[in-house]
């Protein structure tokens, strides 16, 4: 990726922030209280910490250019699969079928995405891989819960690695006035999707009181999603400048990046009660596993990718 001079001022925004978080964490942590406020307040830093890491292994992603980029998400999607895959027990008779989708099917996605073949990109999982899964898993002989087993792990794939590839595929974008700036669009994407997840549960801390789905997911207020997607929407218009849209069209943008964000942790959300486990992994400190943290930008990444598309190419 050539250089580019407005990846100082971001990196600088990024860094400001996650100092000022890291202040605030240690001045909390000063602060005396009864266990649950230390229990807060220790998850709090920990997410902190995490964060550290995941902008540091972004941005290094992102310095190696489209190769670094798509190899960063290929990994996440493995990882992620690997967890979905973990919380739906499966039988014998999938193991083939299991190989082809993490060593097959999640590879040739991020292949695709690589080269810029968005034709096929687009349809390899929906069509080819929807039809090879039941019928690599029917040549098995196991038709026990046959149609939910198929349906799990077309599922898995399509959730984990073809909504997740819809991100790096913004650096193949070529968009009148702004080639080969796709690096800003998918730091715009990340950047709403996750400071709007951060910006809900910091609101619901404060002020939640009125609960959405509490059977689903109990920590979600309207309080948090009013006031963290509003705020979303402002922080995505404010970085109008570093994408080909204007002000107004940065924040209908980035409402939509929120709005599919908090609708992708909320289905999430809601595999994760119907299995009774509260995350789907302990990789991430403070945060549970891979799926936990992307869980938004599955949902939020196909539909940015193809409005970008639809309207700017």
């Amino acid at each position: 990726m050539n250089f580019d001079p407005h990846f100082l001022w971001l990196g600088g925004g990024v860094l400001t922030l996650l100092i000022i978080a890291s202040l605030i964490g240690w001045a909390l942590s000063r602060r005396s209280g009864d266990d649950k406020w230390r229990s807060t307040v220790a998850n709090l830093n920990a997410r902190t910490n995490a964060w550290w890491v995941m902008a540091g292994v972004f941005g290094a992603a992102l310095a190696l250019g489209r190769t670094g980029t798509v190899v960063l998400f290929g990994l996440l999607s493995f990882l992620a699969l690997r967890e979905f895959i973990t919380l739906t027990p499966t039988r014998p008779g999938d193991h083939r079928t299991l190989f082809w989708a993490f060593f097959v099917f999640t590879p040739l996605q991020y292949i695709m995405v690589s080269s810029g073949w968005i034709g096929l990109f687009s349809i390899l999982i929906p069509v080819y891989a929807f039809l090879f899964v039941p019928l690599r898993s029917a040549a098995a002989g196991d038709c026990e819960r046959f149609l939910e087993r198929t349906a799990k792990i077309q599922w898995a794939l399509m959730v984990c690695v073809y909504c997740l590839s819809h991100a790096p595929a913004l650096l193949t974008l070529e968009i009148p006035g702004y080639s080969g700036q796709g690096a800003k669009l998918l730091f715009f994407l990340v950047v709403v999707a996750q400071i709007s997840d951060v910006l809900q549960y910091v609101w619901g801390k404060t002020l939640g009181r009125h609960k959405i789905v509490p059977l689903v997911s109990p920590n979600k207020t309207w309080e948090g999603f009013i006031g963290g997607i509003a705020s979303a929407t402002g922080i995505g218009a404010a970085l109008w400048w570093i994408t080909p849209f204007t002000p107004l069209q940065a924040a209908g943008m980035a409402l939509a990046i929120a709005l599919m964000g908090f609708a992708g942790g909320l289905v999430m959300s809601a595999i994760k009660r119907d299995r009774g486990v509260k995350d789907y992994g302990a990789l991430i400190e403070g945060h549970g596993g891979v799926m936990d943290r992307i869980d938004s930008l599955c949902f939020a990444a196909p539909v940015f990718f193809h409005l970008t598309r639809y309207y700017f190419t």
